[in-house]
């Protein structure tokens, strides 16, 4: 049995762990509460954009936007992939940036695997916000983009707004011929799942799983029959459409990551605290065991001593 002192060492040391735990758990509520406002003030946007987008694909079938165009690919031929990932700076978050890296890492092999069976090449780059998930897979061997470097604390939609002029642009010069979104989406407190979005070339029907309630499926906020005009072309609102579903596509998947890795990190410090709890309370029984030791040797002791001072 250890000694009294060397438990009470122990009960202090996991005490203070605890506070830290403790303290570390309601930053993170905080922020995780304000990125949800932050995520649910966003979706009405959001959501008539891209209804906007698929009334105007359903009416005028004959558009033509480069960032609806998927590149056919003759064998030999190889596919430009750039992948945004989006992860974590810092640790103490449960599994969530190990998830990150495991999808990146999934995805890719597939992309490889799949474009091998049909005698294509694929050429791929990672793009990745925070620091962990960039460190390990470039340990894993995988090309990360080192000039490419955004934190993922405290997302603004100034900040995606950046982020998305970098990717159009990347896509309109031909550097990448598909573009992936890599992030954790959160479908509540609870649930949060791994998700890869095609962003560019636009695909719609991906788009579905992003909104609630299947509301892509409910058409323009106008009665039915109706037609609306497009001012001063239908070109031209289909292209400032397509700037607002870029921003928003990105910033979305910055305030889902954030949301998810306070959510994560929130649920790893309370699992933390309740072991903490569980530890104190062993090491209590322990202590209150060692300290009735004590007494009963130092009592054991004073009536030896006694017995040999009336020996003498």
């Amino acid at each position: 049995m250890e000694t009294f002192s060397a438990i009470k060492k122990r009960q202090k040391s996991i005490s203070d762990i605890s506070q830290m735990t403790s303290a570390m758990q309601l930053v993170s509520g905080a922020k995780m509460r304000r990125s949800l406002a932050l995520h649910e003030s966003m979706y009405p946007f959001f959501r008539i954009c891209v209804e906007s987008m698929q009334d105007i694909c359903t009416h005028f079938p004959d558009i033509n936007n480069p960032f609806f165009v998927l590149n056919q690919k003759e064998e030999g031929e190889t596919w430009k992939i750039g992948y945004y990932v989006l992860s974590g700076d810092q640790g103490l978050a449960g599994a969530y940036n190990n998830n990150m890296v495991t999808i990146t890492e999934d995805h890719i092999q597939k992309k490889i695997i799949d474009n091998t069976r049909k005698g294509l090449q694929t050429r791929y780059e990672l793009n990745i916000f925070g620091r962990l998930a960039r460190e390990k897979l470039e340990r894993h061997g995988y090309i990360c983009n080192r000039e490419f470097s955004f934190p993922i604390t405290e997302p603004t939609y100034y900040d995606a707004r950046t982020v998305s002029s970098i990717i159009k642009r990347k896509f309109l010069s031909k550097d990448y011929d598909l573009i992936y979104l890599l992030y954790t989406h959160m479908e509540s407190s609870i649930k949060m799942e791994p998700m890869a979005v095609r962003l560019f070339p636009v695909d719609m029907k991906s788009i579905s799983k992003l909104l609630p309630d299947n509301v892509i499926d409910a058409g323009m906020a106008v009665d039915q029959g109706s037609e609306v005009e497009y001012f001063p072309n239908v070109n031209a609102v289909f292209d400032y459409l397509i700037d607002s579903y870029a921003n928003a596509m990105v910033f979305g998947a910055m305030v889902d990551a954030f949301a998810s890795e306070q959510t994560a990190r929130l649920t790893a410090m309370q699992n933390a605290n309740d072991n903490a709890g569980e530890m104190m309370k062993k090491l209590d029984i322990l202590s209150n065991r060692a300290r009735q030791a004590r007494i009963t040797t130092e009592l054991t002791e004073i009536v030896n001593g006694a017995e040999q001072a009336g020996k003498m």
